[in-house]
């Protein structure tokens, strides 16, 4: 029988086919948006200290409510410890932690705020794993491409401070530009295209170098672009990882001949393996 519940648990948490499987989503995905207005509502001042106290209580409800799903969680995964460290994982026990932490430390309230994080959890529940998916290619391209990112932003570091420099030499401190360092804040208002308009050059100038600036910011801004997207279009070698995804906590990237997640430990679907076969 304890068997047989764990197995009925985990196929209505982690599945979505039958209708109890979606009834639990979608009850999962109401409490989530739910939770996450209380905390919205709660940050207004002007409410009533009745109406404060009702949205305490359904706060607690949802803890409770949120406390018995992350152990179920705990209880059907085949790797508890490893699932406790994946990203959901950790999500879901930062969503439930702050309540009771602010029940035995009531100055620490400003904990409450984590619960925005249950928002995250939509994206699980909502089995738009495949966006994760679409995530960790994106991720994969950012690392591949960090070196010349870094390069980059040293290029620009030392772009704004030449140029603010200069900016401080043309306008001075009549105009507004009283130190290098606030010179080369504007720059980067100005390369960035942001434009608060707190500062501007009165030189003729200073405003055609300002101009130059601006034009500039548009390749500025291009460049990482363009970086990041050269790597995620690039073909993966045969040796890559594949875009298996664990129905569990999310994660792409698992070796070819992988059986379990690596990040959580959960069996990966079998139609993985049987694509893999082929």
């Amino acid at each position: 029988m304890p068997g047989r519940f764990r197995a009925e648990c985990r196929r209505i948490i982690f599945r979505s086919d039958h209708w109890d499987e979606k009834a639990f989503d979608v009850f999962l995905i109401i409490t989530i948006v739910v939770s996450v207005g209380l905390v919205l509502w709660e940050s207004i001042p002007t409410i009533s200290p009745e109406m404060r106290n009702a949205l305490y209580v359904a706060e607690w409800v949802i803890t409770v409510l949120f406390t018995i799903e992350y152990a179920l969680r705990l209880y059907v995964s085949e790797s508890p410890a490893r699932y406790s460290r994946s990203f959901f994982g950790v999500v879901d026990l930062l969503a439930i932690l702050p309540t009771y932490i602010d029940l035995l430390l009531p100055g620490a309230h400003y904990l409450m705020l984590l619960r925005v994080l249950r928002v995250l959890r939509i994206f699980r529940v909502l089995k738009l794993v495949k966006y994760i998916g679409e995530a960790n290619t994106l991720m994969r391209a950012m690392r591949s491409s960090a070196r010349k990112i870094a390069v980059f932003v040293f290029a620009v570091v030392n772009l704004v401070l030449i140029l603010g420099s200069l900016m401080y030499l043309i306008e001075g401190a009549e105009n507004g530009f009283t130190s290098i360092p606030k010179s080369v804040y504007w720059a980067i208002v100005t390369l960035t295209t942001v434009g608060y308009g707190d500062i501007s050059p009165h030189t003729p100038l200073g405003q055609f170098v300002a101009s130059i600036i601006m034009i500039t910011g548009y390749g500025i801004i291009a460049v990482p672009t363009a970086i990041v997207t050269s790597e995620m279009t690039r073909p993966k070698g045969p040796d890559a990882d594949n875009d298996y995804v664990c129905p569990a906590c999310g994660w792409e990237s698992h070796d070819h001949d992988a059986t379990f997640c690596k990040v959580c430990g959960d069996r990966l679907p079998k139609q993985n393996h049987a694509q893999q076969t082929h």
